[in-house]
C-alpha cells in the first residue's frame, strides 16, 4: 500500500459512513427505531452489514450517531445566530437568546424528519440518558447566555427561569416540526418567540 492510496481509502470509508447515515435517516424516520432493520439500512446505503458494524457497532450506535450529529448541527445554527447578533452590536441577553432560539426552531423545520424522530423519544437503550445530557448542556449554555448561571448574584428564580425557557423551546421545536407547511411553521415560531421574550423580560 503506497502513501498515495491512503487518502482514497479514507475518502471511501468516509463515503460509506455517510451513506449509512443517510440511509439510516430515511429508514428510522419512516419506520422508527424498533421497527427498522439493519438489512434495510445497508441495502439503502449500498453497503454491507460488516461495514455498518465496523463504522458504528450496531443499530443502536447508528441511531445515536444520527442524534449526536443532528444536535451538533442545531448547536451550530444557534451559536452562529448569536454570533451574528453580537457582530451587529446586540448585547441584550434576552435578544441574543431569542436569536439562538429562532435558529434552533428553523433547524427543527429544515430537519423536521429528525426533529420528529428524536423529540418523540422511543430510541434505543441509553437514548433518554443521552438526550437528558444534551438538555443539561443546552440549559448550561442558555444560562451563560442569559447571565444567570451559578456565579450570578441575581434573584433566586434565575435557574428556574432558564429551565423553563429551555423546556419551552424544546417543546416548541416539536410543534414546529409537525406543522403541515412552512408558513404554519414560521407563524408558530414567531408567536412562540414573542411569548418567550415576554416571559424572559418580565421575570
Amino acid at each position: 500500500m503506497t502513501t498515495g492510496q491512503l487518502p482514497r481509502l479514507g475518502t471511501r470509508a468516509a463515503s460509506t459512513r455517510e451513506a449509512l447515515l443517510t440511509s439510516a435517516r430515511e429508514v428510522f424516520t419512516v419506520s422508527g427505531f424498533t421497527e427498522s432493520s439493519i438489512a434495510d439500512v445497508v441495502a439503502g446505503a449500498g453497503a454491507s452489514v460488516g461495514s455498518l458494524y465496523h463504522h458504528f457497532g450496531g443499530k443502536s450506535e447508528l441511531y445515536m450517531a444520527l442524534f449526536e450529529e443532528y444536535q451538533q448541527r442545531q448547536e451550530t445554527r444557534a451559536a452562529a445566530a448569536v454570533r451574528t447578533a453580537r457582530s451587529e452590536d446586540e448585547a441584550d441577553p434576552v435578544t441574543l437568546f431569542v436569536a439562538g432560539a429562532r435558529a434552533y426552531l428553523e433547524g427543527c423545520w429544515v430537519e423536521r424528519d429528525l426533529a420528529r424522530l428524536f423529540l418523540a423519544g422511543g430510541g434505543p437503550p441509553g437514548f433518554e440518558l443521552a438526550a437528558r445530557r444534551r438538555y443539561r448542556e443546552w440549559t448550561g449554555r442558555n444560562s451563560a447566555l442569559l447571565k444567570q448561571g451559578p456565579d450570578d448574584d441575581g434573584e433566586p428564580w434565575a435557574a428556574a427561569l432558564v429551565i423553563v425557557l429551555t423546556t419551552v423551546i424544546s417543546e416548541a421545536g416539536h410543534e414546529v416540526a409537525v406543522c403541515e407547511d412552512e408558513d404554519s411553521a414560521n407563524r408558530l415560531a414567531r408567536e412562540l418567540l414573542v411569548l418567550i421574550a415576554r416571559i424572559a423580560d418580565s421575570a
